[in-house]
């Protein structure tokens, strides 16, 4: 899978966290809430590399899903680490 694909699936996951967060909300009243504007928003739900990842964050934080963001790059640990 390539970066392209990767981002894709981000930005999928982020569309179905939204519906599911906020079901009542349209592309603009959930692009308030993360404080972009609505072609933003749809960028993002793209997984439009242009976007800055602050922006992802800012959206996973109002989705209440910052843990599972802050294990983005965190590396896994091994056995022989100390």
């Amino acid at each position: 899978m390539n970066e392209t694909e990767h981002l894709a699936i981000l930005g999928r996951n982020l569309r179905a966290a939204r519906k599911h967060r906020f079901p009542r909300d349209d592309l603009q009243a959930f692009a308030m809430r993360i404080g972009v504007g609505r072609a933003t928003l749809q960028r993002m739900e793209k997984g439009d590399l242009s976007v800055s990842l602050g922006r992802y964050y800012r959206a996973a934080e109002v989705l209440g899903l910052t843990e599972p963001f802050m294990t983005l790059l965190r590396p896994q640990e091994s056995l022989f680490d100390d």
